[in-house]
């Protein structure tokens, strides 16, 4: 089963494209997570909280406790500056050196890409995002 990262943006349907496919991001999670430390920039996943719909989702998947769902506490939510400071030192660091993450280097720099496109469109909508996992 292949994990992937998403973005979650507050409300119902904020009027733009959310979707990222962040299958090789979530491969390479904890270089990525190495990285941002060494860049002194918050981790992507610490950006990370379940939601009722994304637990539900990963329940159904298979990939967690049924019980869990009473006990969630309530979403995390992150403004996207918060996300941006991340992603900019992030893809900075792999166009500078794309290569560090191995030969997916470059797939990881074009998720990051995708993820910083959503969240400058969130960022001027004004909106508030997290980040949630899938394992389909």
């Amino acid at each position: 089963m292949a994990a992937s990262i998403y973005i979650v943006v507050e409300g119902d349907d904020p009027g733009y494209n959310i979707f990222v496919n962040g299958r090789v991001l979530a491969r390479y999670e904890s270089a990525v997570e190495k990285l941002a430390l060494a860049l002194g920039v918050k981790p992507l996943l610490e950006f990370f909280s379940a939601d009722e719909n994304s637990m539900a989702l990963l329940i159904q998947e298979g990939g967690g406790n049924p019980e869990l769902l009473n006990r969630l506490p309530p979403p995390q939510w992150y403004s996207p500056e918060e996300g941006l400071s991340t992603l900019t030192a992030l893809i900075a660091a792999l166009e500078a050196e794309p290569q560090q993450l191995g030969s997916e280097g470059p797939e990881v720099l074009s998720e990051l890409r995708e993820f910083e496109t959503v969240l400058r469109k969130t960022a001027e909508r004004g909106h508030r995002w997290h980040l949630a996992v899938s394992w389909r």
